[in-house]
């Protein structure tokens, strides 16, 4: 870790505790900083704290006080769940005092190379196979996968040393609070209209995502996916080399699929069927990781190494087990619709779907192709479960089952599959009517699978 003075006898707020939030808060006091943590939750709720305290980090829990910044602070750092309009964060704004998140504080204290992944969907599996191909045939070092991917940015940038390279899962809410990190290359798998509640307007969540790029320059790298012309307008917008990668082959540059086949430059890689994850989706994340990989000088050994025998990340489209010919999937990671046509887009097979979850206010019409082309039998539950009956019986789907929880969904929709079938958890919907996490959705559903099946899910 670099011993910076940036913060040195500075007061720092930290807003928000949690993995990232300590981390920070350990990070400041050792840079010498006089640090406040600040969180919504009781105290009894935040066992962590008493080893925070022991460093002598004062603790103010049980809300975000509208007097907070009657306190001089020089510096906030801010959970990125917490929105701009939080009282404490507007305030901040309005004193003109530096708000920055977890993922800024690292780039600052590491030396090194940084790699930045950020789009609405796939974000996870392509930094796991970024990570994975960057550490094979590697003379020195070890590249990490940080960030929204669950591990702090700073914990890793901590041990990170000069040789080493930082993989950053980076959400939006993250890099509106970024000023200087500056990753060497930087990835955009995709931009769907997600997270509105949050930026309010797509122009504005749009130029949150664009963020990754601002600070690149043409000895950077910004591989973008190039099958929708605003993605590939964007790219016009960054400083970097531009990479594309493309599924439906409108490049013959970057990587790409044709006929089925993964090229870099016209340089034969694999084939798309190799990749051992299923679905056109993965078939996109591992473009933009050989697009990142041959830009990096990587090796195809090094890049079909991984991918031929990459399970894929858990909660996202994870293969759990396989039971009577039937193959269980856990996609507790598709939170909106988008992610669940991807996911019902990726397989040949009929499918059993298990979806549902939070009522956000719209329908699921846009479902209905992908409902009507693959799924033989819905197992519908949570909030959503009417709607999703309707656009299920507009798909045409005859076999629809109402349930009200995840695990009365499991054997239902074990009843209804034969050998052969694909049962499939994407609810395409966020998990907070039933559960804290997509996380805990998912392990849920993992539970109640090997309570079926007498099986143990499958080692990743």
């Amino acid at each position: 870790m670099k011993m910076i003075d940036d913060y040195k006898q500075k007061d720092v707020l930290v807003l928000g505790a949690g993995k990232s939030g300590t981390n920070a808060a350990k990070v400041l006091k050792e840079l010498g900083a006089n640090v406040t943590l600040n969180d919504a939750k009781d105290r009894s709720d935040l066992p962590e704290l008493n080893e925070i305290e022991d460093l002598g980090i004062e603790t103010i829990t049980g809300g975000h006080p509208d007097d907070l910044l009657a306190r001089h602070f020089d510096v906030l750092v801010k959970n990125p769940g917490i929105p701009y309009d939080n009282p404490v964060v507007a305030a901040a704004e309005n004193k003109q005092i530096p708000i920055i998140t977890e993922v800024e504080l690292a780039a600052k204290i590491t030396d090194a190379e940084i790699i930045g992944v950020t789009g609405s969907n796939g974000k996870t599996t392509t930094v796991t196979m970024i990570a994975n191909i960057l550490n094979q045939q590697r003379d020195k070092g070890t590249a990490f996968a940080a960030g929204n991917i669950g591990i702090p940015a700073t914990e890793v940038a901590q041990k990170a040393t000069k040789d080493d390279t930082i993989v950053l899962e980076l959400s939006s809410f993250m890099l509106l609070g970024i000023k200087e990190l500056h990753p060497h290359v930087a990835v955009l798998t995709n931009i769907f209209s997600n997270h509105l509640d949050y930026h309010k307007t797509r122009e504005n969540y749009v130029n949150a995502k664009m963020r990754i790029t601002m600070n690149q320059t043409a000895d950077d790298f910004f591989v973008v996916n190039f099958d929708n012309e605003e993605w590939r307008n964007l790219s016009s917008k960054s400083n970097a080399t531009v990479v594309p990668f493309s599924r439906e082959s409108v490049t013959d540059k970057g990587a790409y699929e044709r006929d089925g086949k993964l090229y870099y430059n016209d340089e034969f890689i694999m084939d798309a069927d190799d990749i051992k994850v299923p679905g056109k989706q993965n078939v996109e994340n591992a473009l933009a990781a050989i697009a990142t990989a041959k830009a990096l000088g990587k090796s195809n050994l090094a890049i079909t190494n991984v991918l031929e025998t990459f399970k894929g990340v858990r909660h996202r489209l994870q293969f759990v087990l396989e039971s009577d010919g039937r193959r269980f999937y856990n996609d507790s990671k598709a939170t909106d619709i988008e992610a669940t046509q991807i996911a019902l887009e990726g397989f040949d097979k009929p499918i059993v779907l298990i979806a549902g979850g939070l009522d956000r206010g719209y329908t699921f019409d846009k479902l209905v192709p992908q409902l009507k082309e693959h799924v033989k039998a819905a197992v519908l539950y949570g909030e959503t479960k009417e709607l999703l009956e309707d656009a299920a019986k507009k798909a045409g789907v005859d076999d629809i089952q109402i349930v009200d929880t995840l695990a009365e969904a499991v054997p239902k929709a074990y009843a209804d599959s034969d050998s052969g079938d694909i049962i499939l958890l994407s609810p395409a919907n966020a998990s907070w009517d039933q559960f804290k996490t997509f996380e805990e959705r998912g392990d849920k559903f993992v539970k109640e699978v090997e309570n079926l099946t007498h099986k143990q899910e499958e080692a990743e």
